[in-house]
């Protein structure tokens, strides 16, 4: 399941810090079990001496994958991680992908 949405205005320009607040903010999120690094692994950002699986972001856009649970419907899962990264992505883009569903509230190690 994707998605996407406009934010506003860009008040982080540093990818590296944003990527760190956004992927904490979407771990806290209802419905969100972890991140997901996608079916390669290629949702990532590389940041010194440390890959944040899951958050991936650029000038244009923020993509997110994660591993959904199944206690709320999977579209207002990916409405609140968008709506809670939403200061944090400023005029990029936001992608939010549910890579997986689990049961109860798993969560990865990233």
């Amino acid at each position: 399941m994707t998605g996407s949405a406009r934010a506003g205005a860009d008040p982080m320009a540093g990818g590296d810090e944003a990527a760190r607040l956004i992927a904490a903010r979407v771990r806290a999120c209802p419905g969100v079990a972890g991140l997901s690094g996608g079916p390669f692994g290629t949702v990532a950002t590389y940041l010194p001496g440390e890959r944040l699986v899951g958050v991936s972001v650029d000038d244009g856009e923020v993509e997110i994958a994660v591993v959904a649970t199944m206690d709320r419907p999977l579209p207002e899962t990916a409405d609140e991680v968008r709506r809670a990264v939403a200061d944090l992505a400023g005029d990029r883009l936001v992608n939010v992908r549910i890579d997986d569903i689990v049961e109860g509230s798993w969560t990865t190690s990233s």
